[in-house]
């Protein structure tokens, strides 16, 4: 193992001469207070792959974990010498991270789930001293476009932590499907959850999928989720889309939409893409309902942020609407952009009052944003820039950059190719802080996140594809302390990636290879939409 293959890179890494510790039977963990948690995680994921034991050990253990709070919460210092591992972190989090290096540290076969024969476990001597550049690293995977097991979920919770992303967006609700059961609400998940067929590829496609696609998660398996994420230092955002992108909750409880203007009880879960006209009513009974969802989902998600959405939400059916332009009079509201204003606020509101913070797509700054509430970015840097400027929080997730849906490469081998091309190099030159912020302003960037919107991605092996190794790339932004884009050593991180395709190997990624996706990689045939030209910087 080179030393200097670790990914995402650390601050400090200082080689400590050429011996090695050898993990053997001996070999116990000591962990101070604070760092079982990361001990057991050590034992089932190691042990299980080393075949060793790794009991606990009072005294002589030669894997030492120990907390230090005159670190940060998130750092860690990681010394291997001929006598053992110390591992220290500034609080829990640091610790479990400096494991995901340890765990590098003992070669690409370390991240295999059971033994290969004949392997001996040996630990480079050196020290790491390192800490994250963002406190907020994500990566959001959408399970409303096309439905992902939970097993899917867990292991994708798994890939975050290896590449020490602490942040998991969970997007639970859109047109096309509904994934958490709300037991006040039954027809979301026996209705909304499924639709009888699905658009195969662009929406401007001729092709269909005609069996029917669905699935949701239980309570339980939301808490299973979520205590999984918290074991690995990750948290859960839930997102609730409103009060555009809603069909499917419509098509339950025709109630929701704007039943002035169109039948909503002959609304389908929508079976294609793009943008949908079919939007929440602003009325009192949509808050209710809502408001009975998240009163469960918080019950779920302890995560402090509470995403709601708040994106693509055409105004055409409210500015038809009796009810709507009554509902803006009474406000003394000027138009449809501060009726939706109007939405947000009031869910900011009845989200702070349970100490929870709303967050939304950067759409909710128009018509006025809501007072507590923070931005994630997508449409480019410009709404988190205003945001930031006004001394709101950001999440930097802009769509030219890092919607990892977009496709890698030009040429039609690409698989239902969307958007711009974004390469592992453009993902790697990734600046999440833009220059127009002062010093100040810029503290309002909590960090950034990549997302991955599932329209064309219909399974896991798809999902794959479209992050790795990208989100690789993207860890390294989110976490490593990098020169500006232009002066970033993409080489060697080229060069750092060889060793690390070895990890995602053992870990049975399918991520597209250097060279090109592999033929079963590939779908012939089935329409994307590709843009030309490189993405505009806005």
């Amino acid at each position: 193992m080179d030393l200097m293959d670790l990914i995402p890179a650390p601050r400090h890494v200082s080689p400590d001469g050429d011996g090695s510790y050898v993990l053997d039977s001996s070999t116990g963990i000591s962990a101070g207070e604070g760092t079982e948690p990361t001990a057991r995680w050590l034992r089932s994921t190691l042990g299980a792959v080393t075949e060793l034991a790794l009991p606990p050990q009072a005294e002589g253990a030669a894997i030492r974990l120990s907390i230090d709070p005159a670190l940060d919460a998130e750092s860690y210092r990681l010394r291997v010498t001929e006598t053992g591992v110390d591992l220290t972190g500034g609080a829990a989090d640091g610790v479990f991270w400096g494991a995901q290096t340890l765990r590098q540290l003992l070669g690409p076969d370390a991240f295999r789930r059971a033994p290969l024969p004949g392997r001996a476990w040996e630990l480079p001597l050196v020290t790491v001293e390192d800490s994250p550049r963002f406190g907020w690293r994500g990566a959001m995977l959408d399970v409303a476009r096309h439905f992902m097991p939970k097993d899917g979920v867990l292991r994708f919770i798994d890939l975050l932590a290896a590449h020490k992303l602490n942040v998991f967006h969970f997007h639970l609700s859109d047109d096309q499907g509904w994934r958490v059961e709300i037991k006040r609400y039954p027809k979301l998940t026996q209705d909304a959850s499924w639709r009888t067929r699905t658009k195969w590829g662009h929406r401007a496609s001729e092709l269909w999928d005609d069996k029917p696609h669905g699935g949701f998660y239980t309570q339980d398996d939301i808490r299973e989720i979520v205590a999984y994420a918290h074991a690995r230092h990750i948290a859960v955002v839930p997102e609730i889309d409103l009060p555009g992108h809603s069909q499917a909750a419509i098509h339950a409880y025709p109630e929701l939409g704007n039943t002035d203007v169109i039948d909503t009880s002959s609304l389908p879960v929508w079976d294609t893409w793009g943008i949908n006209p079919n939007v929440l009513a602003p009325t009192d009974t949509t808050l209710r309902f809502y408001e009975g969802v998240f009163e469960e989902l918080l019950d779920l998600f302890p995560s402090t942020f509470i995403h709601v959405g708040g994106d693509e939400c055409p105004k055409d059916q409210w500015k038809k609407s009796p009810t709507a332009q009554t509902r803006i009079q009474e406000l003394g509201l000027k138009d449809e952009d501060e009726l939706q204003s109007w939405f947000i606020r009031h869910f900011d509101t009845w989200l702070s009052a349970r100490g929870r913070r709303l967050i939304g797509w950067d759409e909710i700054l128009e018509g006025g944003l809501a007072p507590g509430a923070a931005v994630s970015s997508w449409r480019g840097y410009r709404g988190g820039i205003t945001a930031a400027k006004a001394g709101h929080d950001v999440v930097m997730c802009p769509e030219q950059q890092v919607y990892l849906d977009h496709r890698q490469a030009p040429g039609e081998d690409e698989p239902v190719p969307i958007g711009f091309v974004r390469t592992l190099e453009d993902v790697y030159r990734f600046e999440p802080v833009p220059p127009q912020l002062t010093e100040d302003e810029a503290r309002h960037v909590l960090g950034t996140q990549a997302n991955l919107w599932t329209e064309v991605m219909e399974n896991q092996q798809r999902v794959d594809y479209q992050a790795f190794p990208r989100l690789s790339a993207f860890c390294e932004v989110a976490w490593s302390e990098l020169p500006a884009p232009a002066e970033r050593d993409y080489a060697d991180f080229e060069r750092r990636m060889t060793a690390h395709f070895r990890r995602l190997d053992a870990l049975g990624v399918d991520y597209r290879p250097p060279g090109g996706p592999l033929p079963w990689q590939r779908r012939p045939g089935v329409l994307g939409r590709p843009i030309e030209g490189a993405p505009p910087n806005v």
